[in-house]
């Protein structure tokens, strides 16, 4: 077994074949680092002398049940799909005016989002997600440091996130969320007065739009008492890469990925947000759909 394994690490490292992530090796390679197959080491580390193969703990009856549940959920895809919509009747698809996506009353609610911080790239910041009192909200919380690590690469620092994990189904397939029977996002918060840039990742048609993304800002006023914000989708930024660009368009909202919460207000020290939900409701008053100027590329120039 050693042998085998030994072998299949030295055909990763020269075909960089990721055969970890497949659906069908995952459950049986518990406790497997998915970075190792990564040459990138951030400075400072010392060297793993470790081979990767030893980390690995072999577990075939975990596989097996993992297979069988992966077949499961393909079962309840297909009748799902015989249903209508996401499983509902299309008339009751069609009719829906208000949706809560997302609500924090449980730790299997907090596991379906990641936070991160500066310190991914050397920085102090730090940020935590907890249940809120009696379970009814979540507790995004920390500080916010900006103190650019001395690395003689990093030019600035001070941010930390929250974000959605995205949807998967049966087979870890990645399945994006239809929301285009809605034209605005609701939430209900209490936060601290900072302002916070709420991000909204959208399924690529190529490879190279993976950068793109949606941005606006959500201000909190601060107190003890919460909040309800209403953004409508047509007011969201288009950016590539962190820069806005010039040529806008409307959000795609048939192919929604993931909805991310951002914090990089420059200002040292702690924060806090609590969330109650978040949903999508249609708004029939509002028929706006891109508020920003739409720009030609390349104008043509006016004939003389």
């Amino acid at each position: 077994m050693a042998l085998t394994l030994k072998m299949l690490d030295g055909v990763c490292h020269l075909n960089k074949c990721h055969w970890q992530n497949g659906f069908l090796f995952r459950p049986l390679l518990e406790g497997c680092n998915p970075r190792w197959y990564s040459s990138y080491r951030r400075p400072g580390m010392p060297p793993d002398k470790m081979p990767p193969w030893k980390r690995i703990d072999f577990s075939f009856q975990k596989g097996v049940e993992g297979i069988k549940t992966h077949f499961e959920r393909f079962k309840k895809e297909i009748v799902d799909h015989v249903k209508g919509p996401e499983g509902r009747p299309l008339k009751q698809y069609m009719a829906e005016q208000t949706r809560v996506f997302w609500e924090f009353r449980s730790e299997e609610d907090l596991n379906k989002w990641i936070i991160s911080s500066d310190v991914e790239i050397g920085g102090k910041s730090e940020i935590y997600l907890e249940l809120g009192k009696n379970n009814q909200s979540a507790v995004l919380s920390g500080t916010l440091n900006t103190d650019v690590p001395r690395d003689g690469e990093t030019r600035y620092s001070g941010y930390c996130s929250m974000k959605s994990k995205p949807h998967l189904v049966a087979f870890d397939r990645k399945k994006h969320y239809d929301w285009s029977n809605f034209n605005s996002l609701y939430l209900r918060v209490r936060g601290d007065g900072r302002p916070w840039m709420l991000n909204i990742c959208t399924d690529p048609y190529f490879s190279h739009n993976k950068n793109d993304l949606y941005h606006y800002f959500m201000f909190t006023r601060g107190g003890p008492y919460w909040e309800e914000i209403k953004i409508p989708f047509s007011k969201f930024l288009f950016s590539s890469q962190g820069r806005i660009q010039d040529q806008q368009h409307a959000l795609w909202l048939d192919k929604i990925s993931t909805l991310g919460f951002t914090l990089t207000d420059k200002v040292n020290g702690p924060f806090q947000l609590e969330i109650d939900f978040i949903g999508l409701i249609m708004d029939r008053a509002h028929s706006e759909e891109c508020a920003y100027e739409l720009y030609e590329r390349n104008p043509k120039k006016p004939k003389k």
